[in-house]
């Protein structure tokens, strides 16, 4: 049984939203830090939020949630909310770079989608979630920092790097990493970037890249291939939690993939735990 289709929802929905974001504020923190900077209309957010709900219950709660912006994410909803999504999606070609999220939403969304958008380029499908909202228990690296503006151009070599390892592309096709060149410098500016340099060169970086209200999602750690098995991924994640936690007041969270042991032993040397699963459908 289908839903009569998902609707866009607008900013007189905005309240409704907050409420259903804050189910699960690790979880929907890539949404809910956009929906907080920008509400819902579209041209703001740089994307839409849709629900299958007709309107919201009589409690006021929206029971299924989805973003469709430069990524794809299903928050909440069963089975005919997903099919009512997909549907929706299924109106206009696929611009989104991959569908991300909750295991079970993004698994169950890519289940309707796949015999029109498929085959996926790769299917994650155990990134475990996990949130830290102390001080960790490593001490940081008091080398890693903010990087400054002027250091653009020796940080790009590293994201750079660290996007074609994690992702599989390289985030300068189409546009000569231009677009991509403009996000690093966005996160520079807004002192979310991350780095040790030894003699000029990046040899550990790390971003935060989702913030929201409550969480701060860190994404992109990397460690220079001629440095690694010495504890500078580990010290240095240490240290940018540490900024998260302590310096912004928020909630420490990252997803990786669940076969990266040595991430994941980094990871709960710090003070991680498990709070979820992700899965990712890159395109």
């Amino acid at each position: 049984m289908r839903l009569a289709g998902a609707r866009l929802l607008d900013d007189r929905d905005y309240p409704a939203v907050r409420a259903a974001l804050a189910v699960d504020p690790v979880g929907s923190c890539m949404v809910s830090a956009r929906v907080e900077a920008a509400g819902l209309d579209p041209w703001r957010l740089g994307g839409e939020v849709w629900a299958a709900d007709s309107r919201p219950s009589r409690s006021g709660r929206i029971q299924s949630l989805c973003f469709s912006g430069p990524n794809l994410i299903p928050l909440r909803g069963n089975t005919p909310a997903l099919r009512s999504f997909a549907d929706r999606a299924l109106r206009r070609q696929r611009t989104c770079s991959s569908l991300v999220g909750p295991a079970d939403q993004v698994l169950g969304l890519w289940e309707e989608l796949a015999d029109e958008w498929g085959p996926a380029r790769e299917v994650r499908q155990d990134q475990p979630l996990l949130a830290l909202d102390g001080s960790p228990s490593r001490q940081g690296d008091p080398l890693v920092r903010p990087v400054r503006a002027d250091e653009l151009d020796r940080y790009l070599p590293a994201a750079i790097a660290m996007f074609i390892e994690e992702v599989g592309v390289d985030p300068r096709a189409g546009d000569g990493g231009a677009s991509y060149r403009a996000r690093v410098a966005e996160l520079i500016a807004g002192g979310r970037a991350f780095a040790r340099f030894e003699s000029g060169e990046v040899v550990f970086k790390a971003e935060i890249g989702a913030l929201s209200a409550t969480v701060g999602q860190i994404q992109g750690v990397w460690v220079h291939p001629d440095r690694r098995g010495h504890g500078l991924g580990t010290l240095g994640t240490a240290a940018v939690v540490s900024r998260l936690v302590r310096g912004m007041g928020r909630t420490a969270s990252l997803y990786v993939n669940s076969y990266n042991g040595p991430a994941l032993a980094a990871y709960r040397k710090i003070g991680f735990n498990q709070v979820g699963r992700y899965a990712t459908v890159l395109f």
